[in-house]
């Protein structure tokens, strides 16, 4: 990189002192200062895209090898249990066959979705929430509205 010592900027000074002149040298000075800053910007910029793009890489490595650990996983799992679902219907058609000489089917029970309502618990506003912003928590009748806002005589 260039060496810039207090000499070589003291010439460099007074060359352009003597080149541009006294009058023009603030507004060069100050025009060649934000130039350099927006150049150091751009330097910052470029590295820390640089260091973006290298996480990334890295991040997209170490996906794919937690995505290959989990199908290995997943895989041995369902060999697994098809080997002992295998077994046990070689041993439950074994067992049928020899007490009742016929095979056995096995059955599992139909799904039944819980019929929970959760869309509407999700949803729901806590009451503390509702009271603390005047927000209505219970319906009023026209006639019941109309008793609660008429203004009160006094006699």
């Amino acid at each position: 990189m260039i060496d810039l010592g207090i000499e070589k900027m003291l010439v460099i000074g007074a060359v352009a002192l003597i080149v541009i002149g006294p009058e023009k040298l603030p507004r060069v000075a100050r025009t060649v200062g934000t130039l350099l800053g927006k150049a150091q910007r751009y330097v910052a910029d470029v590295k820390a895209e640089v260091s973006r793009s290298m996480e990334l890489e890295e991040l997209k490595k170490m996906k794919e090898t937690v995505e290959t650990a989990a199908r290995d996983v997943e895989s041995s799992i369902h060999g697994g249990v098809s080997e002992i679902e295998r077994q046990l219907q070689d041993a439950t058609s074994t067992s049928a066959h020899m007490a009742l000489g016929e095979p056995v089917s096995v059955s599992y029970p139909e799904y039944r979705h819980p019929k929970k309502k959760w869309r509407i618990k999700q949803g729901t506003t806590p009451n503390w929430y509702k009271a603390r912003n005047g927000i209505r928590t219970k319906a009023l009748s026209g006639a019941a509205r109309v008793a609660r806002y008429r203004p009160h005589k006094f006699n």
